[in-house]
């Protein structure tokens, strides 16, 4: 089969491997898309892990095979992959911090090599844990399978509405509006949330109000503060969720954070950031810091409810498609976004 094999810093190499063997408690999904994460385009740009591996982990696909032991699966099934599976035995997994779980972390779906996502492939093997609980989503026959592909990332944004415990009415400040951005928007508008939104484009400005937004601002204007405040009753937002990795943001959120409010780390910062902070800011002010990394399995059929019901509209956050052949150029567009840059899925 073809797949884009990571060889090395930037470096890709679109090639022939070998079709993955399954074992007896595995099953094998053709990969018909995949989106592109940025944390792929991490992976591939820095020297995080030794290659070679197979990455990409937003995929939906048809089971084409199945191991002797596979039971309630079968040849032809449309499903949505998820790529990490807690053990819901160790301590992280009965606090429910389900990625926290070593398990979770190590066990993931393969096209070959080091176990590292394998949606960057023609086929990708599901290992028997992953088969067992829960990993594989069936895809309803009204929903495609682009659609199909946004349950992970959704699943992941969706953590974090939930750990910040957005509520109805509340006011909540989205840095950032690309697509992890917009899908924010749609989310606490969900919720029964108001968005307001920032960025340095604007036309992803323009597309922060189409999807549901109050209010979107150049994330360069000096009197946002003031804006937001003008916006809340001279409170400050509930709620901010850090959708870029940028020390200025996360200032900004300070400012027009409420006393009493949360800001919530989504976006991972570079390792050599390190940001400069006087503790009485927040015992003063009351305000929670906090993380939110990947997804949680305790929301995933919530999650793709929200999906396979449209309650959100992922279709609207897709701008552009490539044949897997032609991925590293799909990452360099990532990299440098066109102004209409948002979503970009992969095709075997």
């Amino acid at each position: 089969m073809k797949a884009q094999v990571f060889r090395g810093v930037n470096n890709l190499s679109y090639e022939e491997v070998p079709v993955p063997i399954l074992e007896a408690d595995e099953v094998l999904v053709q990969v018909s898309v995949v989106g592109l994460c940025q944390s792929d385009i991490k992976k591939i740009r820095y020297p995080l892990y030794e290659p070679p591996r197979i990455f990409g982990h937003e995929t939906a696909g048809t089971i084409t095979a199945v191991g002797s032991e596979v039971k309630n699966w079968q040849l032809g099934q449309r499903v949505a992959v998820m790529h990490h599976i807690p053990c819901m035995r160790c301590d992280y997994c009965l606090n429910e911090n389900y990625s926290m779980c070593d398990t979770y972390k190590n066990i993931v779906t393969t096209a070959g090599f080091a176990p590292s996502g394998g949606g960057f492939a023609e086929y990708v093997k599901i290992p028997g844990h992953i088969v067992r609980n829960g990993g594989l989503i069936p895809i309803p026959d009204h929903i495609s399978f682009e659609e199909a592909s946004f349950v992970e990332p959704t699943n992941c944004c969706l953590k974090a509405v939930k750990k910040a415990q957005i509520a109805p009415g509340q006011t909540v400040l989205i840095t950032g509006a690309g697509p992890i951005g917009l899908m924010f928007i749609m989310l606490v508008k969900l919720f029964g949330g108001k968005a307001i939104a920032t960025d340095l484009l604007p036309s992803r400005i323009e597309k922060a109000l189409s999807v549901g937004a109050e209010a979107a601002f150049d994330a360069r204007d000096a009197d946002l503060p003031g804006k937001i405040q003008a916006l809340t009753n001279g409170m400050g937002v509930d709620v901010t969720l850090l959708a870029v990795p940028n020390d200025k943001a996360f200032f900004q959120a300070l400012d027009c954070t409420r006393k009493g409010g949360k800001i919530l780390f989504f976006a991972e910062f570079p390792d050599e950031v390190e940001i400069p902070l006087n503790p009485n800011i927040l015992y003063r002010r009351e305000i929670d810091l906090m993380g939110s990394y990947s997804s949680s399995y305790k929301i995933q059929s919530l999650a793709a409810d929200i999906v396979f019901n449209r309650r959100i509209d992922v279709n609207a956050l897709i701008s552009d498609r490539y044949p897997l052949q032609d991925l590293s150029q799909a990452v360099d567009q990532a990299i440098a976004p066109t102004p209409e840059t948002y979503k970009i899925l992969i095709y075997p």
